[in-house]
């Protein structure tokens, strides 16, 4: 069987397999994906839902924008809607620049997916292997053992990787064959790259010794992805004991007395629903050292790319790192949503404002006497006392009619605030940050 059919009827089993949703193919131009897309199009029940193709421009090479039109007059050729994205790859994260590209480009299919609809990666056989070493090599545990998974939720839709039993050579000839046009890109021979050295360098030295290293490796990743699938029902059962919906926070302590096959999946799983970043070996042994040595009153903070995870009450919590506010930042509002410096929100309810608030963050030194209580209190004990957490406390935004502070945010006003409000009809709703 030529590649062409074999490639066309593996096609065809996986769509019968995955019957729902439109099809749209992550085009990079390179040659997995040029077969990908170029099978795809020559299958009818694969243009019946609604094949597309997207492709990321990430900027980071000068002929990018050369690239992004030969993926456009590819498929103009096949007569398929290309989508081009551009995307800035975030350099000063802390990550290295394949890692920065590929959330970058993650983030971007995220967006462009439409309900429902199914994104089709060119991943295969070779590349499953790769990824399953790299992991060996970060010192994963199951989940990562277990490899690329086949499918997985992404945006509105679904990412769907049905190439990953199909090795590289059988893609490779199909470009061959139909003598496709496919985008070289120089930086896959960089071998200053991890993946790159394991796929030049590393992995045809195995495969000289051991010829069918790349079988046991995937059959080995079979049972690792079988372990972290029995693991998941337990930690997702810890998972839904330990969490709290409204707050989005974590049991701390029983959280470190899960054993650590239980632990680290469920932490990643928790961040991950938090939109934040998964840590380092080295990051995760800090968070445990930081919760065995906590000393009452302070509120370490564990800090790595977009994401500051904290330790308070007895408790996990994981937000975007904080931004310092400008110094003697302040706004006249009339009641309109306002951003707040550190990406809150600040809204009006009730009857539109006649009459404009100043917005003001604390300068230190603030005091207000809340409505009831017989003492002006200084904000930090209020702040204390309230609870509010001490990564929101420099953005609460502090409410003034003309020099006089009347509220703080939505959780304090002094009686003149009282009736400032019931006079104006309404009242203030912070949204903190994250």
């Amino acid at each position: 069987m030529s590649s062409t059919e074999a490639l066309a009827t593996l096609l065809r089993q996986a769509l019968r397999a995955q019957p729902g949703g439109a099809l749209c193919v992550a085009f990079s131009g390179g040659p997995d994906s040029t077969a990908l897309l170029h099978a795809l199009a020559g299958l009818e029940e694969a243009r019946a839902r609604g094949l597309r193709a997207v492709h990321v421009d990430h900027g980071l090479h000068p002929h990018s924008g050369a690239w992004a039109e030969q993926a456009r007059q590819f498929c103009s050729v096949l007569e398929i809607e290309c989508v081009v994205v551009h995307v800035q790859v975030e350099r000063q994260g802390g990550e290295g620049l394949e890692a920065a590209a590929r959330h970058a480009r993650h983030a971007a299919f995220a967006d462009v997916l439409r309900d429902h609809e199914h994104l089709l990666l060119g991943h295969h056989r070779d590349d499953q292997a790769e990824t399953v070493l790299l992991k060996l090599l970060r010192g994963s545990g199951p989940e990562g053992l277990g490899g690329m998974r086949e499918l997985r939720p992404l945006g509105a839709g679904m990412l769907w990787r049905p190439l990953l039993r199909t090795p590289r050579a059988l893609l490779r000839d199909y470009v061959q064959r139909h003598r496709l046009p496919a985008i070289d890109d120089p930086s896959n021979a960089d071998t200053q790259l991890s993946r790159n050295y394991l796929r030049n360098q590393i992995l045809p030295r195995v495969a000289e010794h051991w010829p069918h290293a790349i079988d046991s490796i995937l059959h080995a990743a079979t049972h690792q992805r079988a372990a972290a699938d029995l693991l998941r029902t337990q930690w997702l059962a810890a998972f839904a004991q330990l969490h709290d919906g409204a707050t989005g926070s974590l049991d701390a302590a029983a959280w470190l007395a899960l054993p650590p096959a239980l632990r680290d999946p469920l932490l990643d799983h928790w961040l991950r629903g938090r939109g934040r970043r998964i840590p380092t070996l080295a990051q995760r042994a800090q968070i445990e050292r930081q919760l065995r040595d906590l000393r009452e009153g302070r509120v370490p903070c564990i800090h790595w790319p977009q994401t500051d995870l904290r330790i308070w009450k007895g408790r996990l919590w994981a937000q975007q790192p904080a931004q310092t506010p400008p110094a003697g930042w302040q706004a006249t509002w009339m009641g309109q949503p306002l951003p707040l410096p550190d990406g809150g929100l600040l809204a009006w309810q009730g009857t539109p404002l006649r009459e404009p608030l100043t917005v003001r963050l604390r300068r230190g030194g603030e005091r207000i006497r809340p409505s009831g209580d017989r003492h002006t209190r200084e904000l930090r004990d209020l702040f204390q006392q309230g609870e509010l957490p001490p990564w929101q406390r420099a953005a609460c935004p502090l409410l003034y009619v003309g020099d006089e502070l009347v509220a703080v945010a939505d959780r304090w006003r002094s009686a003149a605030g009282e009736a400032w409000f019931r006079g104006a009809g309404g009242q203030p709703r912070w949204q903190p940050a994250d």
